[in-house]
């Protein structure tokens, strides 16, 4: 196994007053030649929003975003006619295919949201525009991990689909536990997001916020020192 720790300190920021965000990789005004994408995830946006704000209509095209609440909740809009709210314990996908717009503002007028906005460069293009949302029991199936999105040509579950060969898994582990993953598609790449806690993997120490990214590999443990939420997102290194 190759690995990488990415510290939260490495990340960039903005602060738009409205907008508090922490960018894992080049995004906007944030640019860092070293961190552009992890094989084909591309964004990993770690966004605070205040309260009746959010992220006007605008397009996007050719490209599989999935968006996780982490606290409050975001209404979604869309050119397809979807009107809907995704909150913590729910994922939302959107392929954006050839074309679409859409908007994301903070459901609530008085307290303020917190999410993940992903996106992964797809293995189809030009496909049409898709939307999905689904709630996941993340506190019932504590101490092991729900997958969550999964590839279109592979469904599996519960999950999500997307346009790419990709997995992401969410967990809710308590401290003692040794969090298990192993590698869906040979040659696929690990990237760890530890949203809360405190991970060991393989003698480094994974921090709240840090990224662990891991290629060449077959599965690894994660010892938890600390109560934690875990994302995995397992994705291919390169265009197939």
């Amino acid at each position: 196994m190759k690995s990488r720790l990415f510290p939260k300190s490495e990340r960039g920021t903005a602060d738009y007053g409205w907008l508090q965000a922490n960018f894992s990789f080049s995004f906007g005004n944030y640019y860092n030649p070293e961190m552009v994408q992890f094989g084909m995830l591309r964004v990993l946006n770690d966004d605070t929003i205040a309260s009746g704000m959010g992220f006007g209509t605008h397009p996007h095209d050719n490209m599989e975003i999935v968006t996780i609440p982490l606290e409050g909740g975001l209404t979604h809009r869309d050119s397809m006619g979807n009107q809907a709210t995704v909150r913590f314990g729910e994922v939302q996908v959107m392929s954006a295919g050839k074309g679409i717009q859409h908007s994301e503002m903070n459901a609530s007028q008085t307290e303020r949201a917190k999410t993940l906005q992903i996106w992964l460069f797809p293995e189809m293009e030009n496909v049409t525009p898709r939307y999905d949302q689904k709630g996941f029991d993340l506190q019932n199936k504590r101490n092991s991990f729900v997958q969550v999105v999964c590839p279109h040509n592979k469904p599996e579950g519960e999950a999500l689909w997307i346009y790419q060969q990709a997995y992401f898994h969410l967990g809710v582990f308590d401290a003692g536990q040794v969090a298990h993953y192993d590698v869906k598609i040979p040659g696929n790449g690990i990237y760890l997001f530890l949203i809360e806690g405190e991970l060991e993997i393989g003698g480094q120490m994974v921090m709240e916020r840090d990224a662990f990214g891991a290629i060449e590999l077959e599965g690894f443990d994660a010892e938890v020192k600390q109560p934690s939420k875990i994302l995995i997102i397992e994705v291919p290194m390169k265009h197939n």
